[in-house]
């Protein structure tokens, strides 16, 4: 049986616009509904307690809505809140930290892994505790690239200065022979070129849109929800506040112009 219930995703603000297009890219069918929490960002200098609280009233937003599954695709809140999610809801809910570590174990060849994030992803310990879950012989390097995020919401992707970022940022890395690295915040994608040219040759980066959009993927064909093949699914996209130049940089994240979007109070 088909099932054409929107998948939910939601985010503290934007960058989980690029799970939303590796989502499209891989699942074109499928109709979409997106909330950043813009007015409310960022959640990493929040209490675990408030980003459950947010977290838990997004997600209950979005099942209202409809959606047959939920993405969390924020590193902090992914970080912070799936267990209270998963208790709470009965639908699916799929965070953005296990599926690339999956795919960063299965893509190491040395288990020398890195992790890149915000600081407050790296001083989680989110991803060294869920890679050494599934493989306690991994050594891991975090490394916090507190700039990145900045860069990319400047437009700053290419050339000398986030070249010169990335260098300094992987040079510990790259020393250690690290072979893999995951992308542990939804702001990275933009920069994979850089980053890619500022890592040891044939290192791997794990972008952790691809990884959700495959767990999804799964999820959604082993429990039958998988909606029925048609033209290309809508994307429907709410924001709890307009944040300033937000066209440009949905337009960065997404690949293409955001046409449906509305503003929603969350409480």
């Amino acid at each position: 049986m088909a099932d054409n219930r929107p998948i939910g995703v939601f985010d503290s603000g934007l960058g989980g616009l690029t799970v939303v297009k590796a989502l499209q890219s891989l699942l074109p069918s499928e109709s979409i509904m997106y909330l950043g929490d813009t007015a409310r960002v960022p959640y990493g200098n929040k209490s675990k307690k408030l980003i459950e609280s947010y977290s838990t009233e997004i997600t209950a937003f979005l099942s209202g809505k409809g959606c047959k599954v939920i993405v969390v695709a924020c590193n902090t809140a992914s970080s912070q809140a799936m267990g209270v999610l998963q208790d709470a809801f009965s639908i699916p809910v799929i965070g953005v930290i296990e599926p690339g570590v999956s795919m960063a174990i299965t893509t190491s060849k040395n288990g020398h892994i890195g992790v890149i994030g915000t600081v407050a992803t790296i001083e989680s310990n989110a991803y060294e505790t869920a890679l050494k879950n599934q493989n306690e012989n991994v050594i891991v390097l975090n490394q916090p690239c507190p700039l990145f995020v900045p860069l990319v919401e400047e437009g700053w992707t290419t050339g000398d200065v986030p070249k010169l970022v990335a260098d300094t940022y992987l040079k510990g890395m790259n020393a250690d022979s690290v072979d893999t690295i995951i992308l542990g915040c939804t702001h990275y994608p933009l920069l994979k070129e850089i980053i890619q040219s500022a890592a040891n040759n044939g290192t791997t980066l794990i972008d952790s849109a691809e990884a959700v959009a495959m767990e999804v993927k799964r999820v959604l064909s082993k429990n039958d929800l998988i909606a029925e093949n048609k033209s290309t699914g809508p994307l429907d996209c709410y924001v709890t506040d307009v944040p300033l130049r937000f066209e440009g940089l949905a337009r960065q994240f997404l690949g293409s112009n955001i046409e449906h979007v509305s503003t929603v109070s969350i409480h």
